[in-house]
């Protein structure tokens, strides 16, 4: 009883500040204040392992309720890679060849659970430029023949406000269309008229019928995963390779896919766009404004890399004269940049030649593209299409890789519209010096380097400038 009326009595002796809390560890001090204590928290740790373009991996031990987006953040951080936020966790179903964005306010632990245990299935990390580009654009993404809005609302109002009406709880804009549908249980395809509301995905079973008693449900996307078919025709043996499919999260195999194909890329993308939409509404508007807030206000995962000064705000210099000046003329401009990344490269082959010929120097100018991360040396026309879909139908796209038909040729594949287009770059030799050029001469390159700065300025003969270019990235 001595013993605790000594405790008690130590125990309420008022709290002196210490200056220097740091070297004090007596638990009867309470200077600390319960914000800068280390919170104890119960979330189990997870191991996970994502994979990059070149199949290199890392693996992460990760909190169990992390994001998509932290996992993103984590690796950015980790390979001090610039954030645009375009970066993507992407889902790969090897056997059934499907795959899937993860949406950044996903679960991985969840997207993990729902896998087979004998499937060798996949996490990538690349990136992703036509995950939110709907909201840049979103007539292009819904032409008008595939969507329908509420007779009440106001034409003007419907084209205007389209991704509000999307996003609101009452409005929702009808999408219709002819999809090609699996039947359950049998290799046969069969053409339906289908329409997408609120409720869920419908087939008509008369022709182009929206009454209630031909149509038949199809599918409700709450407990499902969409995903888009990576093997086109060879899998499925779909009539177009335009192939997406509903995915039960508790699902006993590929007998449980609801599989449809589209006639072409835009419609595939107007019915994947709106059913994102459908099944997450604002949440996908709010991943979208706020990019990445992070777990809390200390947490390493949200600093984000920043640059120092902003695009928008470089201006071209001329330091040729007394004084220096601002180039405000941008064809001007566009030649001191032509002519000082010649002299760039003149200088740089006359360093790792100094003691070499100038035949050497001739090899190094017409192999130097091969450094860059937009070039693909011997990639066939099909896996250059793959590259450039995994990256996003965003217009501007493109990678630069060997001609197949053509050895002494190169070829620019470019998305825009939507669509893949292929250019070949042709060389060019005149007075004895090789150029490369994709308008039969008109516009010449010393090498593709220059070729592809010139397009990411103008856009020539091609139906946009260069935007992003598709690389492998590796960890």
């Amino acid at each position: 009883n001595r013993r605790k009326k000594k405790d008690d009595n130590i125990l309420e002796i008022t709290s002196i500040p210490n200056p220097f809390p740091e070297l004090c560890c007596s638990p009867f001090t309470s200077v600390l204040s319960a914000s800068l204590l280390p919170k104890a928290t119960s979330r189990k740790k997870q191991v996970i392992k994502v994979y990059s373009e070149d199949d290199t991996s890392r693996t992460l031990e990760v909190p169990s309720d992390v994001t998509a987006r932290d996992v993103c953040q984590l690796l950015i951080l980790k390979n001090h890679y610039t954030d645009d936020h375009s970066w993507t966790l992407f889902e790969q179903l090897t056997h059934s060849g499907l795959g899937r964005a993860i949406e950044d306010h996903e679960l991985v632990m969840e997207v993990q659970s729902n896998w087979v245990m004998e499937e060798e299935n996949k996490l990538y990390f690349r990136k992703n430029y036509a995950k939110y580009e709907f909201f840049k654009n979103p007539l292009r993404f819904f032409p008008d023949h595939m969507i329908s809005f509420p007779s009440e609302t106001n034409a003007a109002v419907r084209h205007s406000g389209i991704l509000q009406m999307f996003l609101s709880s009452g409005t929702y804009p009808e999408i219709h269309g002819y999809l090609h549908a699996k039947e359950q249980g049998k290799k046969s395809w069969k053409k339906w008229y289908f329409l997408l509301r609120r409720s869920g995905l419908y087939f008509s079973t008369k022709g182009t019928s929206k009454e209630p008693r031909h149509l038949q449900f199809f599918c409700e996307f709450s407990n499902s995963d969409m995903y888009m078919s990576l093997t086109g025709k060879k899998i499925s043996g779909a009539p177009t390779n335009y192939g997406f499919c509903f995915k039960p999260n508790k699902s006993g195999g590929t007998r449980d896919l609801k599989q449809l194909c589209a006639d072409d890329e835009q419609s595939r993308t107007c019915w994947m766009t709106a059913i994102r939409l459908l099944k997450y509404g604002m949440q996908l508007y709010q991943n979208y404004v706020q990019p990445y807030q992070g777990r809390g206000g200390c947490s390493p995962l949200n600093v984000t890399p920043m640059r120092s000064i902003s695009e928008n705000s470089l201006v071209a210099m001329d330091f040729s004269g007394h004084r220096s000046r601002i180039i405000e003329n941008p064809t001007e401009a566009l030649s001191v940049a032509v002519e000082e990344g010649l002299a760039w490269r003149r200088r740089g082959c006359l360093r790792l030649n100094s003691h070499g010929s100038p035949v050497a120097m001739s090899n190094m100018g017409k192999s130097i593209h091969r450094s860059q991360s937009w070039f693909h040396h011997k990639i066939s026309r099909e896996e250059a299409q793959r590259l450039i879909l995994q990256h996003g139908l965003v217009d501007g796209v493109f990678l630069v890789r060997d001609s197949q038909s053509n050895p002494k040729t190169f070829v620019l594949s470019l998305s825009h519209g939507l669509k893949i287009k292929h250019f070949q770059i042709v060389p060019l030799e005149d007075d004895g010096k090789l150029f490369y050029t994709l308008d039969d001469g008109h516009t010449r390159f010393t090498d593709l380097i220059q070729l592809v700065e010139f397009y990411q300025l103008n856009r020539g003969v091609l139906p946009c400038k260069l935007k992003h270019y598709c690389a492998r990235i590796a960890f």
